[in-house]
């Protein structure tokens, strides 16, 4: 059954909205860096297989675990978009609050950013893959010098090499 038109049970509520997923800016970045101790404490493992006098040997060789925004919101268990929102509902508010959350989640993206751009640079994580994540593309440009290339042109007409002829020596003209 539906509430009746013009009900105003909405104003029997306690509380609007959802309450945040953390009070303070210090219990956020607390977590933050249990995330960060996790991802050390927890590397990926890769399995390898050795000749060994015995016969073949199975290793296990730990490899370093990038810390990621998505790691990190799924720790938290909260999703990239409700962290998103997050952020960008801190942009331009004044209070303190906001201010210390703001400093927090640079702080955070700022580790993160350069755990990954040193485990790159250092061979750990794979370098390219790293770099499209980070947004570091290399880019070459090619400079025109204005000097053209030799070039053959063949003409079907003696009509039309006259035309080219002209063209060369003095620039387009309207027909």
């Amino acid at each position: 059954m539906a509430a009746p038109k013009g009900n105003q049970f909405w104003k029997l509520r306690s509380k609007h909205g959802r309450d945040r997923i953390f009070a303070t800016p210090e219990l956020l970045l607390e977590a933050a860096y249990e995330y960060f101790q996790w991802c050390i404490d927890n590397p990926l493992i890769e399995v390898d297989f050795r000749n060994t006098k015995n016969g073949l040997e199975k290793i296990e060789l730990p490899k370093m675990r990038a810390f990621t925004i998505e790691g990190l919101t799924c720790y938290l268990h909260v999703n990239k978009v409700y962290f998103n929102d997050f952020e960008d509902g801190l942009r331009g508010k004044k209070d303190q609050l906001s201010k210390d959350f703001s400093e927090v989640i640079t702080h955070v993206k700022g580790i993160i950013y350069r755990q990954k751009f040193e485990g790159a640079a250092a061979g750990f994580l794979n370098a390219n893959i790293i770099a499209r994540d980070l947004g570091l593309t290399e880019s070459s440009e090619t400079k025109h010098t204005g000097i053209p290339a030799p070039t053959n042109i063949i003409v079907s007409s003696k009509e039309n090499a006259d035309k080219l002829e002209k063209f060369l020596s003095n620039g387009p003209t309207a027909n």
